[in-house]
């Protein structure tokens, strides 16, 4: 595990087609959050749905606390969004001092819908995001190639790898988490991002190594089941032709597990910091659905439309589809 880079994890559909640049400005990567449930009308919290340029999501989340004059914990949002991006997403503020959204003036924000809600927006409390990606080329397409990799992700998803900004420019937090796995003590926040960081290596080792067999996107013994766009996963008693056929229909996928106490994945010292630190095993799916998807060539270069689920990385989409 070398905290300089990061594995070349196994892709399923062939080496990338094209080599392109990524973010040459914030306009070529938009993402648009959809929490998928309506708001209440009343209560204590304003929903400031805001779009952002250049500023990543706990920067603004202290912004929006220090004009309504509360602390910036009790301040909530579905998800974390990139910064080298123009990004759509909401935020709860509660409006104990009734603050005056129009007169908010941060640079590279926005509020461009306000409604009330009962409660807290939490973390992972949105349906998905949308995403629009513009792909500056730096060689020529195939086109029938392209379309026809295209077709595959279509009707097949991806396989579902945390993507390359969770492990730290140039997968520099792996150095963090063998620090923590080797007895150091760390702040709250970084000792999480440790945890987040072996949890998620791990997956893509293991799932790499299924994309790498072939099965990821299909039922082999042992496996849990996720039903798709939710968080319920169910065991699986018997691979018979029905759940084989919600498989081949995305109603279910197989799920991976996420390491935590007893999991017995990984190296010794990382199983051992799981368990010290009593984190509980959970699960992930190991296929993700890629809803939508549509590719245009345009002046500017292709430009990618699709939709993921809540927890998915847009990079696990572009990287069967290009290197950067």
């Amino acid at each position: 595990m070398n905290a300089n880079s990061l594995p070349d994890w196994t892709r399923a559909f062939g080496e990338p087609l094209l080599s392109v640049r990524l973010r040459f400005t914030p306009e070529d990567f938009q993402v648009t959050e959809h929490l998928g449930w309506e708001r209440s009308g009343d209560g204590e919290h304003d929903y400031l749905f805001i779009e952002k340029t250049g500023a990543n999501t706990e920067w603004v989340a202290r912004q929006l606390a220090q004009h309504a004059k509360v602390p910036v914990r009790d301040v909530g949002y579905a998800g974390l969004k990139d910064r080298h991006a123009i990004t759509r997403q909401w935020f709860s503020v509660p409006r104990w001092h009734a603050p005056d959204w129009g007169l908010l003036k941060v640079p590279g924000v926005s509020v461009t819908a306000c409604e009330r809600h009962l409660r807290k927006l939490r973390r992972g409390a949105h349906k998905g995001n949308e995403f629009q990606i513009v792909l500056r080329l730096e060689s020529k397409p195939d086109v029938d190639a392209w379309a026809q990799r295209i077709a595959l992700i279509r009707a097949r998803g991806v396989p579902n790898y945390f993507g390359e900004q969770r492990f730290g420019r140039g997968g520099g937090n792996l150095r963090l988490a063998a620090d923590w796995a080797a007895g150091k003590r760390l702040p709250r926040d970084k000792r999480g991002m440790a945890i987040s960081t072996v949890r998620s290596y791990l997956f893509n080792e293991a799932l790499s190594r299924r994309v790498e067999a072939g099965t990821w996107s299909q039922f082999v013994a042992g496996d849990m089941a996720n039903l798709d766009g939710s968080a319920s996963v169910f065991e699986v008693a018997s691979i018979d032709d029905e759940l084989r056929r919600r498989c081949s229909e995305m109603d279910v996928h197989p799920a991976g597990i996420l390491a935590g106490e007893g999991s017995e994945l990984g190296p010794e010292e990382w199983q051992k910091a799981l368990s010290k630190g009593r984190v509980e095993p959970g699960t992930r799916s190991l296929r993700l659905p890629v809803r939508d998807i549509v590719s245009t060539l345009e002046p500017e270069g292709i430009v990618l439309r699709f939709s993921l689920g809540r927890g998915a990385y847009a990079t696990a989409v572009l990287r069967e589809l290009c290197s950067w």
